[in-house]
C-alpha cells in the first residue's frame, strides 16, 4: 500500500502531528508512505520535489512544531486551478483529470487529504472522480459540523487570550478601550471563547449582528467609576445590523475574498461617538502560528491514527471526526454539507451575558 498525504488551506497547529501519526501508523503496517508538497502543486509538477518520501526520520521531532513540513498552495483547487494567461490575468481550469493520472503514475493507492471545508470539499469531489480518500478535519475556525472539534483551534483561543490578557493592564493604564480583531469568517467561535476566556466587556460575532448604539453604550459603562477602559473583541467577519461584512481583498482566480479591517472601523466609530480613546489591534496570523497545545498535539495524532485505521478498513470517501470520546467517520459529504456557527442560545454565550458580556444586540 502505498499512502500519500496533503495539507491545505491555511495552516493549523497539529498538522505535523497529524503528518506524523499516519506516517508512522502506516509505516507499522508496511505501508510507503508519501507527501505531496505544496497541497496538489506538488504532484501537479508545479513545484520541484513535489513528490516526497516520508520516513521515520523525516518525521521525527515534528509533533510539536507550528506550520506543516509539506506546506501548503494559494491557488489550491485543481478544479478550479488559478491559471496565469499571456496578459498577466488569471482563469480557471480544470486540472482534475491530470492529477488522477498523476496519481495513478506515483502508484498511490490512498489519499489522506488534511484541510478545512474548502480542502475537504475538494477531496469530496475528487473522490467523486473515483480517488481513494480519507480526510483530515484541520481549521482553526472550528467550524466544521461534523466534529465536535478541530485540531489548532484550542492553540488559537490560547493565543488569542493571552494576548488579549496583556491588552487590560495598558488599556486600564491610559484609559482607552482596546479592539482586538480575532480570526472567524462566517464563525465566531475563537472570538467567542477568546473573548470569555480574556475577560472582554465586548464580544462581536459574524452571526450576531451589532448595533453600534448598543456597543457605545456598553463602552461608556465602563468609564464609569475608577474603572476608565475597556475590552472589545470582534470576529473578523463581524457586521453592524444593515451592513456588510469588511473586506482588505476581493475576490479573484483561484482566490477568495479576504477579510480584514472591521477593527479599525469600529475603533474609528467608538472613538468618535463616545469621546474615549480607542486603538485597535489585529491579532492575524499570530493565531495560527507556533506550538500546539497539548490537547491539539493529542488530537492532532488520534486524527492521523484513525485514518491510517479507516484504509486498513476499507473506508473511503469519508472523514475522520471527533465525537466524544471517540474518534469516528462521517461521510465527506456530510463533513462538507454546511458550516457549524455559534448557536445564538448557546452555553457559552448565555454565560458570557450572565457575567455581563455585551453581543451588541
Amino acid at each position: 500500500m502505498r499512502i500519500a498525504i496533503n495539507t491545505g488551506g491555511g495552516d493549523a497547529p497539529g498538522l505535523n502531528a497529524v503528518i506524523r501519526a499516519v506516517t508512522l501508523s502506516s509505516l507499522e503496517l508496511g505501508w510507503e508512505v508519501f507527501g505531496i508538497r505544496q497541497g496538489y502543486e506538488g504532484l501537479l509538477g508545479e513545484v520541484p520535489d513535489g513528490i516526497v518520501p516520508l520516513t521515520r526520520k523525516a518525521v521525527r521531532g515534528i509533533t510539536h512544531l507550528g506550520g506543516t513540513i509539506l506546506g501548503t498552495t494559494n491557488r489550491g483547487n485543481p478544479l478550479r486551478w488559478a491559471q496565469p494567461q499571456p496578459d498577466g490575468s488569471m482563469v480557471e481550469v480544470d486540472r482534475s483529470g491530470e492529477l488522477l493520472e498523476a496519481f495513478e503514475e506515483w502508484g498511490f493507492d490512498v489519499l489522506v487529504a488534511v484541510g478545512g471545508d474548502g480542502s475537504l470539499t475538494i477531496a469530496r469531489e475528487l473522490s467523486e472522480k473515483g480517488l481513494k480518500v480519507v480526510g483530515v478535519p484541520k481549521t482553526i475556525d472550528n467550524d466544521l459540523a461534523s466534529t465536535a472539534v478541530t485540531f489548532g483551534f484550542h492553540t488559537a483561543v490560547q493565543t488569542a487570550t493571552d494576548a488579549i490578557g496583556r491588552l487590560h493592564s495598558t488599556a486600564e493604564s491610559h484609559r482607552r478601550t482596546m479592539v482586538v480583531e480575532v480570526m472567524g469568517r462566517h464563525a465566531g467561535w475563537i472570538a467567542l471563547f477568546a473573548g470569555l476566556g480574556g475577560t472582554a466587556d465586548v464580544i462581536l460575532l459574524p452571526e450576531v449582528p451589532y448595533d453600534i448604539e448598543k456597543v457605545c453604550a456598553k463602552v461608556n459603562s465602563r468609564y464609569v467609576g475608577d474603572r476608565g477602559f475597556c475590552i472589545v473583541v470582534v470576529a473578523e467577519g463581524a457586521r453592524p445590523l444593515g451592513g456588510g461584512e469588511v473586506y482588505k481583498e476581493g475576490a479573484g482566480a483561484g482566490r477568495v475574498a479576504r477579510l480584514g479591517g472591521i477593527a479599525e472601523i469600529l475603533a474609528g466609530e467608538i472613538g468618535e461617538r463616545t469621546g474615549h480613546e480607542t486603538r485597535s489591534l489585529v491579532l492575524g496570523h499570530l493565531q495560527r502560528g507556533g506550538e500546539p497545545t497539548a490537547y491539539d498535539k493529542i488530537l492532532a495524532l488520534r486524527f492521523g491514527a484513525a485514518a491510517v485505521q479507516l484504509i486498513e478498513e476499507g473506508h473511503f470517501g469519508c472523514m475522520v471526526s471527533l465525537d466524544p470520546p471517540e474518534v469516528k467517520a462521517v461521510p465527506l459529504a456530510d463533513a462538507v454539507a454546511h458550516i457549524k456557527t455559534v448557536p445564538p442560545d448557546s452555553d457559552v454565550m448565555r454565560t458570557a451575558r450572565r457575567l455581563g458580556v455585551s453581543f451588541g444586540d
